[in-house]
């Protein structure tokens, strides 16, 4: 219905952001499961370059010498097969998601996650310790699928970015604390270098499971499985209201009149996730794979999983120190990102984004194939430009990618197309991480520095893919992000959301939507009309 202004709230009532404050904490919280995620990537980084670990799992090169090393393939499996691993456990997320619910399928995830940090603890050997690597990957896989969906179905629309956002951090964070217990028992010359940063993780998995009980379900999960009145009581709960409270009844009907249109359409099943029609399922289904592909073709998983051999093989003295510094740039560049995703928007900051990557890639490139690796300015200089490339990812593509794919997707296939879009960033980070080695080290591909001509190149197309698939969708309740995928395109995204937010236009309201199509349409055919009537003159 018309009315309403642009700072409507997740309600649509004034006050609305006041009762959600309980919510957002609420919502927020769950990102802790990005600590897992952040924790578990980057502890591997360090571990493998300490010298009891290559004693434990690698062999003496050459005999004799007292130095220890461990070959190529071995690196690239345990490294790689935790993405392995959390490819299809973010698979198997969407079934946990539909059945178990999003809340205690975390619940669950962590506890496959405890079975493979487990192993990882006990190993001295190869095999147990990859069989570690892919269980923990199950859980981390499952965590990084549900925790996202999760935050966005229960926060409000007016700071839903900054939530989700919240996610990435938590991921940041878990790689700064990574780096630093590695820094802490790097030189320890006993098991423990190795089995305190790896079990420490069951510590992160238990607050995780011990907050999530106490939290409620996801009100659009409710709906999905016809249980309102838990709906409307979970809903409350996020908005600091009684279940009857109008707000709460406000919301639930549109959730319910785009659940009731979406089952109308299909059966939300994986196959339906492939469908053509006026809702665009096949488009923003793709849209979600291809994003979360190019978000790992930045290359910033490379910094993380090969960052400390990469600045050892360039001369860094104290490469660890240098991986930690890169680590804090990586938490504290986040943090803007809270304020500008629901101010600046999601398309806008990703466009910035890969733009500033692409220029801070090819310089770092450029560097390290023109200098020596005795050069002790040109290498801080490398380093600086690295930590600028990875302050650009922090602030935009690092939480961005999470945010777009947790609210793109219709209710009815949001579990499965966001299991797959999921699935696409770690069978990405699988392949760029079981690659690398092969491509960078001396023994094979050599490219060194080179290898960031090649990310350089992918950001170009992190640009184009933006600029023609992802729509503006800052400020707009997950509802009318349906609206607004079924009535205009990405490119145009931005007038068309302008226009849901001046009207305060429902899901439920056909005649509202209608008007917002038509005037948004005859804008820009006037706009048209004026630019050729320009050309005749």
């Amino acid at each position: 219905m018309p009315g309403g202004g642009v700072a409507v709230t997740a309600s649509g009532m004034e006050g609305g952001k006041k009762s959600s404050i309980v919510g957002i904490l609420m919502a927020s919280f769950a990102a802790f499961g990005g600590i897992l995620f952040g924790y578990d990537t980057g502890v591997i980084s360090g571990i493998k370059e300490m010298n009891f670990w290559l004693k434990t799992f690698g062999y003496e090169s050459p005999a004799g010498s007292g130095t220890y090393t461990i070959s190529t393939a071995n690196e690239s499996l345990i490294v790689s097969i935790l993405s392995l691993g959390t490819f299809f456990g973010a698979l198997f997320a969407a079934p946990m998601a539909d059945t178990l619910g999003r809340r205690m399928g975390i619940v669950a995830a962590n506890l496959v996650f405890c079975a493979g940090v487990a192993m990882q603890t006990a190993a001295t050997a190869v095999p147990l310790f990859v069989a570690g690597r892919v269980f923990a990957g199950l859980g981390v896989g499952m965590v990084s699928c549900l925790v996202p969906m999760y935050q966005a179905e229960a926060s409000p629309k007016w700071i839903r970015g900054a939530v989700v956002s919240c996610y990435q951090w938590a991921i940041t964070i878990g790689l700064l604390l990574a780096a630093c217990v590695n820094q802490g028992t790097k030189d320890r010359n006993d098991y423990g270098s190795y089995r305190i940063p790896i079990a420490i993780q069951f510590a992160w998995a238990g607050i995780l499971s011990a907050g999530m009980l106490y939290l409620p379900e996801s009100p659009r999960y409710l709906v999905k499985r016809h249980r309102d009145a838990d709906a409307a009581r979970a809903l409350g709960r996020l908005m600091s209201v009684p279940p009857d409270h109008q707000d709460v009844q406000m919301e639930l009907e549109d959730v319910k009149a785009n659940l009731r249109m979406e089952e109308e359409v299909g059966q939300s099943s994986y196959v339906d996730c492939f469908k053509m029609g006026p809702n665009k399922i096949l488009f923003r289904t793709l849209t979600g794979i291809f994003l979360q592909a190019w978000q790992q073709l930045t290359g910033i998983n490379f910094i993380f999983y090969y960052g400390t051999t990469f600045f050892k093989n360039s001369g860094i003295s104290n490469p660890f120190l240098i991986t930690i510094a890169t680590n804090v740039v990586n938490v504290c560049m986040t943090i803007p990102a809270f304020w500008a995703v629901d101010h600046v928007g999601r398309r806008r900051l990703l466009l910035i984004g890969a733009a500033g990557m692409l220029v801070c890639e090819y310089l770092v490139a450029i560097i390290g194939v023109t200098i020596s690796v005795s050069n002790q300015a040109g290498q801080k200089v490398l380093v600086a430009f690295v930590c600028i490339y990875i302050a650009f990812f922090a602030s935009t593509w690092g939480p961005i990618a999470w945010v777009v794919t947790s609210e793109i997707y219709p209710l009815a296939i949001r579990a499965k197309a966001m299991s797959m879009s999921t699935a696409s960033n770690w069978l990405w980070n699988f392949g760029i991480g079981y690659a690398t080695p092969y491509i960078v080290n001396p023994e094979y591909g050599n490219l060194g520095p080179k290898v960031f001509f090649v990310w350089g190149s992918t950001c170009v197309g992190c640009l184009v893919f933006t600029y023609f698939c992802i729509p503006e969708t800052k400020g707009l309740s997950l509802e009318q992000i349906d609206i607004l995928y079924q009535n205009t395109t990405p490119v145009k995204s931005v007038a068309y959301r302008d226009q849901l937010i001046a009207h305060n236009v429902h899901a439920a309201d056909e005649d509202a939507i209608a008007r917002v199509t038509t005037e948004v349409r005859m804008a820009e055919k006037g706009e048209k009309g004026e630019a050729h009537n320009e050309e005749k003159v």
